[in-house]
């Protein structure tokens, strides 16, 4: 049975200012009943497709939602209407524009119909051959899936795949508008390198702060090099001068050739790389190692979010035994303590005790599926590890969790503006039980001004074929400043 939290009443300006917790109400807040549905004031969000334009479909009941067609396979895959210098042309000076649309437009004002839905709104707007500015702005929006759909709780980035969340991270968190939004460097790895893009995420962390995007040996994907035009990284003493951090054989950009490669090969010796990079560049050592899964991805991708936001390596193992790479690294730094994540059915208590061996500390974080050890981490606290996410107030991730590529390129998520964990989901209607059940307990909640109090944001990640907007303005309605208590 899980324990009562309290929900935050109201919070004194400078109490809030100063981190301390809101005193307790005269009368303690019951929090919302499971039974009850989520409220149509959530209106549907769904973000645009990449390389293709959205249609409009009406549902019973609610206003029109956007659909999108399912995506092509990558043989088959069409090229985006707009021509990449169209693209390229606009993205620096529309950026900004259409991440502040999808999150303040998105989130206040809304018109409402009888059902109480917010009317959906695109990118695309309603761009007529008169406005060829707007259609070509438009144009590069949808190509790039940025963040366009948006609730008053939550925030899609709707790519149709890894590699248009990826840009869309990166230009939500690197506006690059100027030059003080650009980052110094970004991190390119292979379009199906799981292990190297949950390791790759530690260098979103201070000092180096570099997005991930995907790419191939062959060429770059239209939607990275039109990120990359944007965000135009130019290395810092931070980076060692280097503008691409390149994880495996990924084609370079022209004209930032000056990268730093890492080799991909068995994912314990890349994590093992990229782990010694991190410190070369962070001049010393981590305060922390995660050890995860190198097999089994869905269990270990909530370690990005919490690689980007702390700095922590994440280092692989095999389910029995311990890779020599990932000890290596281990011997390096023996009195750093050690987190294992995933179950015993993922990671034997057998490699634990060799870690053990290895280490001067080391504990498990675990839920038996990827959802509960997703949950677990984002509860987890063990002195300065873990988010320790157990009350109101807080940003969120929400992925698939079969989508663990999606997962590391939201990574940047974790590590700016609403800082928070990786949550996930299983499927595209209905959101996991155990996940409904935390975000009940960490619901914020008010007793007389609303403005006074915490508030939940979500980011969701994917289209509408990742997550439906059922789905979302389920978690809309319990990220929801909830009135609870009796004052006036």
């Amino acid at each position: 049975m899980r324990p009562k939290r309290p929900i935050n009443a109201d919070v004194p300006a400078a109490e809030k200012a100063e981190g301390k917790a809101a005193p307790a109400a005269e009368k303690k807040a019951e929090a919302p009943k499971e039974a009850e549905a989520p409220t149509a004031a959530s209106g549907p969000t769904v973000g645009p497709r990449a390389g293709s334009r959205p249609t409009v479909e009406p549902t019973a009941g609610s206003r029109p939602t956007v659909e999108t067609p399912p995506p092509a396979k990558p043989a088959e895959r069409r090229q985006p209407r707009s021509p990449a210098p169209k693209i390229l042309a606009g993205l620096v000076l529309l950026a900004l524009v259409f991440i502040v649309v999808a999150i303040v437009g998105g989130s206040g004002g809304k018109e409402e119909d009888s059902g109480g839905m917010a009317a959906p709104t695109t990118a695309a707007g309603d761009a007529t051959e008169g406005n060829g500015g707007a259609a070509s702005a438009a144009e590069t929006a949808e190509a790039l899936g940025y963040p366009s759909f948006a609730t008053d709780n939550t925030t899609r980035v709707g790519g149709s795949d890894p590699v248009a969340v990826a840009a869309a991270t990166a230009l939500a968190v690197f506006p690059s508008t100027t030059s003080s939004q650009r980052p110094a460097a970004v991190v390119l790895v292979g379009e199906e390198d799981r292990a190297g893009a949950i390791a790759a995420a530690v260098l979103m962390a201070p000092p180096v702060r570099a997005p991930l995007l995907y790419s191939a040996p062959g060429e770059q994907p239209e939607a990275t090099a039109a990120a990359l035009e944007a965000l135009d990284p130019q290395g810092s003493k931070d980076t060692e001068g280097a503008s691409v951090f390149a994880v495996g054989a990924v084609t370079l950009p022209v004209g930032m050739e000056k990268g730093t490669r890492i080799d991909s090969g068995d994912p314990a010796s890349t994590a093992a790389q990229i782990a010694t990079l991190r410190d070369r560049l962070s001049g010393g050592p981590p305060d922390h190692f995660i050890v995860a899964s190198g097999s089994q991805p869905d269990f270990a991708a909530p370690a990005a979010a919490w690689a980007a936001r702390s700095g922590d390596p994440v280092l692989f193992t095999e389910p029995d035994r311990l890779p020599q790479p990932t000890a290596a690294v281990l011997e390096k730094h023996p009195r750093i303590p050690v987190y294992v994540l995933g179950p015993s059915s993922v990671i034997s208590a057998g490699v634990v005790e060799e870690i053990g061996k290895i280490a001067g500390r080391v504990k498990r974080v675990a839920g038996d599926d990827p959802a509960a050890n997703a949950l677990a981490l984002a509860r987890y606290r063990d002195r300065t590890f873990g988010w320790n996410v157990n009350d109101p107030g807080h940003g969120f991730v929400l992925a698939r969790a079969d989508s663990p590529l999606d997962a590391a390129a939201a990574a940047p998520l974790s590590a700016a503006g609403t800082w928070g964990p990786l949550l996930l989901t299983e499927d595209a209607d209905r959101l996991p039980a155990a996940v409904r059940g935390y975000l009940l307990d960490v619901k914020p909640g008010y007793t007389t001004n609303p403005t006074r109090a915490f508030y939940n944001h979500v980011w969701v990640i994917g289209d509408q074929d990742a997550i439906s907007v059922a789905q979302q303005a389920e978690v809309n309605e319990l990220a929801e400043l909830a009135k609870i208590g009796g004052g006036e």
